[in-house]
């Protein structure tokens, strides 16, 4: 049979295994009990149990999440709670967890419906994707016949000229090709392979990079596998680059360096099948040793005993999997840099959680949990939307009437994250309608010359220190539109365009130049300072009679969240016993920092998902062009960005995140009583539904159509529902008073 409709789709987005395992665990409880609503204690038993035992049998598995524990062994029954929240919530169109109650279950309208061999399709169906899902990676190539022809052929092609010699373009060329066309490497990775320069090396290799952190193998980790000198083994290695240490070190200094680096790696990662000896035999003397010294993990191979091409596959994919994991353990972001034996200050201080890519989905969900438990509701993927918005740039608007929860929003979300008034990550800043000019938020020069710093710049001081760049800091502009946004605002959104890399920090222009600061004091505290990478500027608007409307520029540079759709019946839960209580977990801000700056950052991981998006929106942009409302290359960028990072965390569907970005980044443009306004307002309605749906003109009576859309309904012809809800708003709001606009309701 076929599952029914409701069911088919449910594993689409996932991080990890746990949706399958939490599926699996409730089906067989519920045919053990002959129950539809469990015990939450034995499901989570259950699902401990399952990860435990992979973990004790050594057979892949995933990781828990980074703030509990690096093994299940460790994790205890009370701390799976959270886990399972996550997963619940992800589950909610089918699962039915009562508030208050301590059973999980299926929704009483499917479960009803259901028959056994539903149930006992769906147990198998989440077994078949948990056995993809850890299967190893098939690929048509064979990797034992790549190893052992290089290990066969390089004595002998010693002896030849290395200038276009087959066996030199096999090595660069063709290996690399191979190991790209395996699923967990393709497009994510950077590929090379080496017999030389000039001459032939004496220790061939073949790297596999996260182009991210590096893009040679002199400078920091790396996937490699290394020849000995004498072709009988090749070593499959988590490695460190070398090169970069040595110049900054020399060559006493770097060797210490790079083995008290091993051994803080190998302390972080995972336990696995690799070997974290020193014992390699490359048989080449000094460099030899210098790849003993940089090696971090290995798996050993003998010419005369090569493993079969399924293990060896196994083999790289368990080295990816550590390769990754000690990326995201640490938070790397693009253009990563070696970092000198000197700790930076702010290690000594109090360190926050770092968040890898398959932990935001559950970082998210405790935030949700903590906005809730503190008697606040928002709508669905809300939280979700206003995390991406802050990630894809560093500066949001929250739009809507007055009393929807702006303001709170913004405060819960830093709460949630560690960042409090308290603490000073926090600031409110009350925008007064009469600021004319920068000086309201950056400050001045008195008539003695002494500068007097306004509010903005005193938080950008603050998160600028070396003890709090690992800290979030959140500025809220409360009722930013109360003067002309242009005025006081528009050398800040002028200094977010310089933002570039400088090592791994991102920064910018400085906001008060210090050619312009006459006493020693003020040059110090405040001369060249920049706007730092920790700092996330939110605007909250009313759009009335009282407040100012935006310009493009402004547009341009922020996602416009709107708050007009209001549920007054979603009333405070009283908090149950046996409810967890979420508290506040700080985090690295790099859990919201941007990981790209441009295009080119992110397009040899994502080309595609970004040829699909810049294709979509050159359609949007054709329809734009007749009321000159086009946008340029920053939305175009910003847009990609935004998907990308749903992508990477798994939080939405692509077409739910475009439709949320057309309606964030290219409405808020258009306005007007022109006849053309209408036009394009339509024409791109007429692209959020699907072809065969006709929209009437002005001069029809056809309510039935535009009802449609009324108390939030969603037609089943919109492939884009929110764009075209406030499309719809916006064409009645037209024909009714004849001028329309993003931000009238």
């Amino acid at each position: 049979m076929t599952l029914p409709i409701e069911l088919q789709n449910i594993f689409i987005h996932k991080q990890k295994s746990y949706k399958m395992i939490l599926i699996i665990v409730l089906i067989e409880e519920i045919k053990l009990t002959h129950l539809r609503e469990v015990s939450l204690t034995r499901i989570k038993e259950r699902f401990l149990s399952y990860f435990q035992e992979r973990e004790a049998n050594n057979l892949p598995v995933d990781a828990p999440p980074s703030r509990m524990a690096f093994r299940w062994a460790d994790i205890s029954l009370n701390r799976v709670q959270t886990i399972i929240d996550t997963q619940i919530e992800a589950l909610s169109s089918i699962l039915d967890h009562p508030n208050g109650s301590y059973t999980l279950g299926f929704k009483k309208e499917y479960y009803d419906r259901w028959d056994q061999s539903v149930l006992d399709e769906l147990y198998q169906y989440a077994q078949d994707e948990l056995d993809s899902y850890y299967a190893p990676p098939q690929s048509n190539f064979s990797l034992r016949e790549d190893l052992l022809n290089i290990m066969s052929s390089y004595t002998q092609a010693k002896s030849q000229p290395l200038t276009g010699h087959p066996l030199a373009e096999y090595v660069r060329k063709t290996v690399p090709e191979h190991l790209k066309s395996l699923p967990f490497i393709h497009n994510h990775f950077k590929v090379q392979g080496s017999v030389g320069r000039g001459n032939w090396a004496t220790i061939p290799w073949l790297a596999v990079m996260y182009p991210q952190i590096t893009d040679t193998i002199q400078r920091g980790v790396y996937v490699a596998y290394l020849f000995s000198a004498d072709m009988q083994h090749v070593y499959l290695t988590l490695n460190q680059g070398l090169g970069e240490a040595r110049s900054h070190l020399g060559r006493a200094d770097s060797t210490t360096y790079l083995q008290e680096r091993t051994k803080e790696i190998r302390a972080q990662l995972p336990e696995n099948r690799m070997n974290r000896s020193d014992d390699i035999e490359l048989n080449d003397g000094r460099l030899g040793d210098d790849y003993q010294t940089s090696t971090i993990a290995y798996f050993h191979y003998e010419r005369e005993h090569m493993p079969d091409n399924e293990q060896l596959i196994t083999d790289l994919w368990d080295a990816m999997d550590s390769y990754m994991f000690y990326i995201e353990s640490q938070a790397i972001t693009p253009n990563t840099v070696w970092t000198t034996i000197v700790q930076d200050e702010e290690s000594e201080e109090e360190v926050s959680a770092h968040i890898r890519d398959r932990d935001v989905q559950e970082t998210l969900g405790n935030i949700r949990e903590y906005i809730t438990q503190r008697g606040f509701y928002f709508p669905s993927h809300l939280i979700d939307n206003f995390y991406l918005s802050l990630k894809t740039r560093p500066f949001v608007i929250l739009a809507g009437i007055s009393g929807t929860g702006k303001t709170r929003l913004i405060r819960l979300f830093a709460e949630a994250v560690g960042a409090t008034a308290l603490n000073g990550q926090f600031r409110l800043i009350p925008v007064r309608p009469d600021w004319s000019d920068p000086t309201d938020l950056i400050g001045y020069k008195d008539l003695s010359g002494t500068f007097k710093p306004g509010p903005l710049t005193l938080v950008i001081a603050e998160a600028s220190q070396p003890e709090n760049r690992h800290k979030p800091y959140f500025i809220c502009l409360d009722e930013m539109n109360l003067a002309r946004v242009e005025h006081y605002f528009s050398d800040i959104l002028s200094l977010l365009e310089t933002q570039s890399w400088q090592g791994r920090h991102i920064v910018t222009d400085p906001v008060i130049p210090a050619a312009t600061l006459e006493l020693e004091s003020d040059l110090e505290r405040y001369g060249n300072l920049g706007i730092p990478e920790n700092v996330y500027l939110i605007g909250t608007v009313n759009m009335d009679e009282t407040t100012y409307p935006f310009s493009k520029k402004v547009l341009d540079r922020a996602n416009t969240l709107e708050f007009n759709t209001i549920d007054l019946m979603q009333l405070p839960k009283l908090r149950e016993e046996s409810q967890q209580i979420v508290e506040a977990v700080p985090v690295e801000q790099s859990f919201l920092r941007a990981d790209y700056l441009q295009l080119i950052d992110a397009y040899d991981h994502y080309a595609e998902l970004i040829t699909r998006t810049t294709e979509r929106l050159v359609t949007v942009n054709e329809i734009l062009e007749d009321i000159h409302a086009h946008v340029g290359f920053r939305i175009r960028d910003a847009v990609c960005f935004y998907v990308i990072y749903n992508e990477r965390f798994g939080l939405m569907s692509e077409e739910e995140a475009f439709d949320l970005q057309v309606m964030q980044k290219i409405l808020p443009r258009i306005q007007g009583s022109q006849s053309g306004v209408r036009r394009v307002l339509v024409k791109l309605l007429s692209f959020c539904l699907q072809d065969s749906v006709r929209i009437p003109s002005p001069m029809e009576d056809d309510d039935a159509f535009w009802r449609q859309w009324d108390r939030g309904n969603t037609p089943p012809q919109a492939n884009y529902p929110q764009t075209a809800h406030k499309l719809v708003d916006m064409i009645v709001r037209l024909d009714e008073d004849g001028f329309t606009s993003y931000w009238i309701s």
